[in-house]
């Protein structure tokens, strides 16, 4: 083998790796309030995740693209392989450490970090600022706010559309109708999370010279990358579960239902239409957060909050820090 079929290899070797992470990392996203508040079962929740991942990556080529093509220009080489390994391997790190503490901070994030973060110390890498800061950094910011807002909003016409109702009733109706909110939020991470590894393993592929295009998607890859992902979700990450499911607010269908429509609303309008690679982790958990202040400001256990929040704020430079030291360990391997 070439070393330049070589070093492809191993860059989609580590991007699917990445994936699987993704997938046990962020099933949280999917299935911790449908599992809190027992409308599905652990098991079937998950493999409800699993199969929503998988339908969803096949929708997501625009923001598969944005990450292929947007937001780093490589150096020449088999050395710009290097850089996406190290990239890569940062933002695994990253997925690792907060899933260790329960920490449901965005793999979206540190794999944009761990990019940024090698091609800083590469020779002839460049970032692209102005798109880093359009694609990923304002969505960053607003995709929690506008979760928190129509999380809030819902959750108030929810309350008083069904303000005569009886609480078991509408407890029992919710649950039946939060599996079809929780497999809509399965769908919508799929066409966010899957479709990041797509773009990694088509800028490998384009990088080290085995296709001409810098945004075809061979049918392969969507299906290698969904089913990776799918495989991870069915994994599960029960710390993050918890963290989403209970530590926040104490759910219950209604609010469940609420935060998964928002949640998967949003996934779709960036997916679809502004073709934005947003954090799914940040926009369930803004949902969750403007779910539970309608009960009150005290019901959301801001804490909790707040530490979930500082992970979101150092996810970036962290991963960046992390694929920079991997960098320079790696970067003789790919001379």
């Amino acid at each position: 083998m070439t070393p330049e079929l070589i070093a492809v290899l191993a860059v989609i070797g580590v991007a699917l790796a990445f994936d699987y992470t993704n997938g046990f990392h962020d099933a949280a996203n999917a299935i911790a309030t449908s599992v809190s508040t027992r409308a599905l079962t652990p098991r079937i929740a998950l493999g409800l995740a699993a199969v929503g991942n998988f339908i969803g990556a096949h929708f997501g080529a625009g923001v598969a693209k944005t990450v292929g093509d947007g937001l780093v220009t490589l150096p020449t080489g088999v050395s710009s392989l290097g850089v996406v390994f190290a990239g890569v391997l940062g933002a695994i790190a990253w997925n690792l450490i907060t899933w260790y503490f329960g920490l449901p901070s965005s793999s979206s994030h540190a794999l944009f970090g761990g990019l940024v973060g090698a091609t800083l110390l590469s020779s002839g890498g460049i970032v692209q600022w102005v798109n880093i800061g359009e694609k990923v950094l304002l969505p960053m910011v607003l995709s929690p706010i506008v979760g928190l807002t129509l999380g809030y909003l819902l959750m108030l016409a929810i309350l008083w559309l069904f303000r005569k109702g009886q609480p078991g009733k509408l407890n029992r109706g919710f649950r039946w109708a939060q599996t079809a909110s929780a497999a809509a939020m399965s769908v919508g991470h799929g066409m966010q999370d899957a479709a990041k590894t797509m773009g990694i393993v088509v800028l490998a592929l384009y990088t080290g010279g085995f296709q001409e295009s810098k945004t075809h998607i061979p049918g392969w890859v969507f299906w290698t990358s969904a089913t990776m992902l799918a495989l991870g979700t069915y994994a599960g990450g029960w710390r993050i579960i918890r963290t989403l499911g209970r530590k926040i607010i104490d759910l219950g269908p209604p609010e469940g239902f609420a935060a998964e429509t928002v949640a998967s609303a949003v996934l779709y309008f960036n997916a679809l239409v502004l073709k934005a690679p947003i954090s799914t982790t940040h926009t369930i958990t803004s949902a969750i957060m403007g779910v539970g202040a309608t009960k009150r400001l005290s019901a959301v256990r801001w804490n909790v909050a707040g530490n979930i929040v500082l992970a979101w704020i150092i996810t970036f430079p962290a991963a960046a820090l992390i694929a920079c030291v991997t960098y320079l360990l790696v970067r003789p391997l790919f001379g």
